[in-house]
């Protein structure tokens, strides 16, 4: 490690493109935090330092074999009936439905009940301009977290939902930002000795009372309900499902939603696409 190397970090506008051009490793982080200037030490101590390590690493090892496990995984649906089973449609946010609401705005519930199908589709990897307030944003770069980290699955408020694997309950955690998670559900898994995580957002009020931190939750078991406006975080009815490899740094009941376009190599090794367990056909996903 130089100095003119260390140097070069000082200041830089987008720190996630500086260390990705630095030639830095992962293990380097420690002692680039203590030799930068204060300024940009401060910057990069207010990100998750194992987002960071991960962008130094270039991305987590653990994805590839763990995609090549819960391919051959026996899964268990996470709706009754099965999405695939029933009808359903993909719902992006571009534009390709121009009179669909926001996913945020309250006219959307009668605007998805008009289409006459038991579930809506929210895509993984999709670049959405709704998350472009400060709420999206980091010390480390102007660029807001946009780029969609699960699978929405709309239908209406109080349907119930199961687990997909066998798992332990992480977190049980009410995140009440506005536009957050809302009820948050975040189950610690165990396939073959791979370990994984996956998470529900926008859960209902029911959550405490199904389940706690530390319960062992069995494949099939009701885990929840999806939640309503005022418990969700102010979203419709649905549930955002995700897969992370790690928690990176995350304690708090919470995990990134988006991530950044510029690192969406990166983030999609962190958190795979949860559609390896959904298992619904790539025509789901379109219009």
């Amino acid at each position: 490690m130089t100095q003119k190397a260390i140097t070069a970090l000082n200041g830089a506008p987008d720190l996630y493109a500086a260390l990705r051009a630095s030639g830095f490793g992962p293990d380097d982080l420690d002692r680039i935090v203590v030799e930068v200037d204060a300024p940009t030490r401060a910057r990069l101590g207010a990100v998750d330092q194992g987002l960071l390590r991960a962008v130094l690493r270039g991305g987590s090892s653990a994805a590839s074999p763990l995609r090549a496990a819960l391919q051959m995984a026996t899964v268990m649906p996470l709706f009754r009936p099965d999405i695939g089973a029933a009808g359903h449609m993909a719902l992006p946010t571009g534009g390709q439905r121009p009179d669909m609401p926001a996913f945020s705005d309250r006219a959307f519930d009668t605007w998805f009940a008009d289409q006459t199908v038991t579930y809506g589709l929210g895509l993984y990897g999709e670049n959405r301009t709704v998350y472009a307030t400060a709420q999206f944003a980091d010390a480390a770069s102007p660029e807001r977290r946009t780029v969609h980290l699960g699978i929405d699955v709309f239908a209406p408020a109080g349907t119930p939902m199961f687990a997909p694997l066998a798992g332990r309950v992480r977190h049980v955690t009410y995140n009440a930002d506005p536009l957050d998670y809302g009820n948050t559900l975040i189950l610690d898994h165990d396939l073959n000795g791979l370990t994984f995580h996956t998470l529900y957002g926008h859960l209902g009020s029911t959550l405490p009372d199904l389940l706690a931190p530390g319960d062992t939750v069995a494949q099939g078991q009701l885990i929840a309900h999806l939640g309503d406006w005022g418990e969700n975080g102010g979203w419709a009815p649905h549930v955002h499902f995700q897969i992370m490899t790690t928690m990176l740094e995350q304690t708090q009941g919470n995990f990134f939603g988006v991530g950044h376009s510029s690192l969406w190599d990166i983030w999609a090794e962190i958190c795979p696409d949860p559609n390896l367990i959904l298992r619904l056909p790539d025509a789901a996903f379109r219009v």
